[in-house]
C-alpha cells in the first residue's frame, strides 16, 4: 500500500510538472537569432544579414501568455548598393492546448513592427548617406507544437502561417512615399522552424 501511494504521488508530480509550464503567473523566455551571408559574382564583398530578437512572455491565465520581442535587424546588400538597419518590436499572444502531459499544441498571434533607415552602400561595401526611412507593420498567425522534456524547457516546432504586412519607404530627399501591402500564406509556410523556450 505504501509503494502504491508513493507511485501515485510520483505520477501526480510528473503530471503537475508537465502542466506547470503554462499555468498562470509563469514566464517564458526565448527569441530568434539569424545570420546569413551570400557571395555575389562581381561584388567586392558578400551580402550580410543578421537579426537578434529576444522575447519574453507572461501567462496571464492558464495556457494563455502575452509578451513581446524587441531587437535589431541588419541587412547589407553590397550587390544592390543598400543597407537597411531596423529596430524591431513584435508583441504576441499565445494559447496552448494540452495534447498529453508533455506535448502541447499552440497558436500564436503576433504583430511584428520594424522601423529603420536605408543607406547607400558603394561597390567596396562602404556605407554612405541615409536615403530613406522604412516602416513595416504586420499581423501573423502561426501554429506549432511544444515538447516539454523538463519543467523548464519547451522544444518547439512551428510554421509561418497566415499573414498581412504593410511596408512603407519614405525618401529622404523629397519625402516621397512608396507603400506596399501583402496578405496570404508565407512562401515558407511548410518549412518548419525549431526553437527552444525557457519556462520559469
Amino acid at each position: 500500500m505504501k509503494k502504491l501511494l508513493l507511485s501515485v504521488v510520483a505520477v501526480a508530480g510528473l503530471v503537475y510538472g508537465a502542466n506547470a509550464q503554462t499555468e498562470k503567473g509563469k514566464v517564458i523566455l526565448g527569441g530568434s537569432v539569424g545570420f546569413n551571408t551570400t557571395k555575389v559574382d562581381g561584388a567586392a564583398k558578400s551580402d550580410v544579414s543578421f537579426n537578434v530578437i529576444p522575447s519574453v512572455g507572461y501567462f496571464v491565465d492558464n495556457n494563455f501568455a502575452i509578451g513581446t520581442g524587441v531587437g535589431y535587424n541588419y541587412d547589407k546588400k553590397v550587390s544592390a548598393n543598400r543597407l537597411n538597419e531596423a529596430f524591431v518590436v513584435a508583441p504576441f499572444g499565445r494559447y496552448y492546448v494540452g495534447l498529453s502531459d508533455q506535448f502541447k499544441f499552440f497558436g500564436q498571434l503576433s504583430v511584428p513592427m520594424a522601423f529603420g533607415n536605408n543607406k547607400v552602400v558603394d561597390n567596396n561595401g562602404d556605407t554612405g548617406a541615409k536615403v530613406g526611412t522604412t516602416t513595416s507593420i504586420g499581423v501573423n498567425v502561426a501554429p506549432g507544437f511544444a515538447f516539454f522534456p523538463t519543467k523548464r524547457i519547451g522544444i518547439e516546432v512551428s510554421v509561418n502561417g497566415l499573414g498581412y504586412a504593410h511596408n512603407q519607404v519614405k525618401a529622404e530627399a523629397n519625402g516621397a512615399k512608396l507603400t506596399s501591402n501583402s496578405f496570404g500564406l508565407e512562401a515558407d509556410t511548410f518549412a518548419p522552424k525549431l526553437g527552444v523556450m525557457f519556462h520559469f
